[in-house]
């Protein structure tokens, strides 16, 4: 093919979730306050990790960040969502659309790393706990954070060192609510077979090895658990089975969208809304109501607040 003819698409058609627009009014209020939800639930966690020095330890060190992480993943792509909610035609420009995916996979590459660096903080906690502070120092768990959000670039640079270089010269409708990889590169002026299965097979090692890894980790976990006594058994428990949540509505849809692909739209499209949109929103109820130290700080935050205002 021609070089000249690979810049003839300077914009992308999102199809969006539905047609209807009833049902668009209906999902923009809906996706509105859920985004509220997330936004302001994620930054209460962080505020409440940061000011309480209760909470300055390794396991809510990383679940700032898991907060973090999870605020910019549904950013990335739920605010375009709400606002093409009404709009009749829904665009995105070329450039957009390759910084949704970029955005997408440094950030949910990332996630899946930084989970398994939670499941290896819980590991040494457990398994390990005369040993856990030397082993799990602040040094520790700021290079496993930075290691996280390093994985997370190197495999979205991979994607994307391959999929500016593509062809696109005809069709642009893309199914879904935003640009990711698997519908882009079927628009390619190519036969993209083998490349899809090819980009696929990128994130489906890393989705599946991170995946393993957690598998193994919290096994052996809940194995040492077994062995406890029973009071700190149940603590363990409790933290372990908040964590293996979070596992498994993240890395479920994952799995489902890049390893083993359905090819059922309205599918794909649930298990994207899924892991941008729901995933984010729950992790904080679940950290939030399961967790006796965060509800506590809570508590000391909301009575300091009262003070204050008390004193003014």
């Amino acid at each position: 093919m021609d070089n000249g003819n690979v810049s003839t698409v300077s914009e992308f058609v999102l199809l969006g979730l539905c047609h209807s627009w009833n049902m668009q009014i209906l999902f923009l209020i809906i996706f509105f306050i859920l985004y509220l939800i997330i936004i302001s639930g994620n930054i209460v966690i962080m505020i409440l990790i940061i000011t309480d020095p209760h909470l300055h330890c390794p396991m809510y060190f990383l679940l700032a960040n898991l907060s973090f992480v999870d605020m910019w993943l549904s950013s990335v792509t739920t605010p375009k969502m709400i606002t093409d909610f009404l709009r009749e035609n829904k665009t995105i420009s070329f450039g957009g659309c390759m910084c949704q995916i970029l955005y997408v996979h440094f950030v949910g590459g990332g996630e899946m790393v930084l989970l398994v660096v939670m499941a290896y903080d819980r590991f040494v906690a457990i398994c390990k706990p005369l040993h856990y502070s030397t082993i799990m120092s602040l040094q520790k768990c700021t290079g496993l954070v930075v290691t996280s959000w390093t994985i997370g670039f190197v495999h979205a640079m991979s994607q994307m060192a391959v999929i500016v270089q593509l062809p696109f010269c005809g069709p642009r409708e893309i199914d879904s609510f935003f640009c990711d990889i698997p519908l882009v590169i079927k628009l390619a002026c190519i036969d993209s077979y083998n490349l899809g299965i090819l980009m696929n097979t990128d994130s489906g090692v890393l989705a599946m090895t991170c995946f393993i890894l957690l598998l193994i980790s919290y096994t052996y976990i809940l194995l040492t658990i077994r062995q406890s006594s029973k009071a700190g058994a149940s603590k363990a428990l409790s933290t372990c089975t908040a964590h293996i949540t979070v596992v498994v509505l993240f890395f479920g849809p994952c799995i489902f969208i890049y390893v083993w692909p359905l090819s059922i739209t309205w599918v794909d499209k649930f298990l994207a809304v899924f892991y941008s949109v729901i995933t984010p929103l729950l992790n904080p109820a679940i950290y939030t109501l399961r967790n006796k130290e965060i509800k506590d700080a809570m508590k000391r935050f909301r009575h300091y607040y009262m003070d204050s205002k008390g004193n003014i």
